[in-house]
C-alpha cells in the first residue's frame, strides 16, 4: 500500500486541474461595477444635494427614498453571497468527484480497465473542449446574444467536475492493484484526495476573485476560461496518447 506522503502528493497532482479551472471560475465570478442584469444605483456625489430635498426638519423618517450607498451595499452583499455560495458549491463538487472516481475505478477494476481506460481521455477532452468552446463563443458574442458561462450553475459544475476528475478512474485501478482490498483501507486515500481537491478549488476561486478585477481590465474572463479549459483537455489528450 502507498504511504501517507505518496497519497498526499497524489492528491496534489489530481487537484491541479481543479485548481486551474477554479482560478478561471473565480475570474468570471469577480463582480464588476455591478452584477449583470441588476444595475446598482450610484450614490450621489459628496456635497451634492439630493434631487428631492426634505424641507421638514422634523421629517427625518419621511418616506422619501434615500439615495445613500446603503441600497448599493445590500445588493452587493447579496450578489457576493451568491458568488461565494457558487464557489463553495463548485469546490464541493470537485472534491466529491475526485474522491468518487477512484472509488468507481476500484469497484470496477477489471471491467473498467478494459472498456473505459482506452477512451477516457477522449471523454475528458470532449467535455472540456465543449465547455471551453462555448465560453470563447460567448466572449465574442454581442451582449444581448451571449448566454454567459455560469460556473455556479449545477449542471455546469457537474460537467466540470466529471471532466476534471475522469483521470482519477485510473487511480482507483492503481489502488486496487497496490494492496487496497477493502473499503476501510480505501477510506483514507479517498478522504485525502477529495479534501485536497476541495481546498485547491477554494484557493483557486480566491485567487481568481482576488486578482479578477485587474484581469477583467485586460481581457474578457470568458475568453481566458475557455482557453484554460481547452488547454487542460488538450493536455489530458496528449498525455494519454503519448503514454500509449
Amino acid at each position: 500500500m502507498m504511504s501517507f506522503w505518496d497519497i498526499l502528493l497524489l492528491s496534489v497532482a489530481l487537484a491541479m486541474d481543479c485548481f486551474a479551472v477554479s482560478i478561471a471560475s473565480g475570474v468570471i465570478l469577480t463582480p464588476s461595477s455591478s452584477p449583470k442584469g441588476s444595475p446598482i444605483p450610484n450614490p450621489s456625489p459628496v456635497g451634492k444635494e439630493s434631487p428631492t430635498p426634505n424641507p421638514s426638519p422634523v421629517g427625518k423618517e419621511s418616506p422619501t427614498p434615500n439615495p445613500s450607498p446603503v441600497g448599493r451595499g445590500t445588493r452587493k452583499d447579496s450578489f457576493m453571497g451568491r458568488v461565494l455560495e457558487g464557489a463553495l458549491r463548485l469546490s464541493v463538487l470537485f472534491g466529491l468527484f475526485q474522491a468518487g472516481m477512484p472509488l468507481v475505478g476500484w469497484f470496477c477494476t477489471n471491467w473498467l480497465a478494459e472498456r473505459i481506460e482506452a477512451y477516457d481521455h477522449w471523454i475528458a477532452f470532449g467535455l472540456l473542449a465543449f465547455l471551453g468552446g462555448r465560453m470563447i463563443r460567448d466572449a465574442f458574442s454581442d451582449e444581448e446574444e451571449a448566454h454567459h458561462f455560469d460556473p455556479t450553475n449545477w449542471w455546469t459544475g457537474i460537467v466540470l467536475a466529471v471532466a476534471t476528475s475522469i483521470d482519477a478512474l485510473a487511480v482507483g485501478i492503481s489502488l486496487a492493484v497496490t494492496g487496497y482490498h477493502t473499503i476501510r483501507q480505501l477510506a483514507m486515500p479517498l478522504v485525502v484526495i477529495g479534501l485536497g481537491s476541495f481546498l485547491f478549488a477554494m484557493l483557486g476561486h480566491w485567487l481568481g476573485m482576488r486578482f479578477g478585477s485587474s484581469i477583467r481590465r485586460r481581457l474578457q474572463p470568458e475568453l481566458l476560461g475557455g482557453i484554460i479549459l481547452i488547454g487542460i483537455g488538450v493536455k489530458v489528450l496528449i498525455t494519454h496518447l503519448c503514454d500509449a
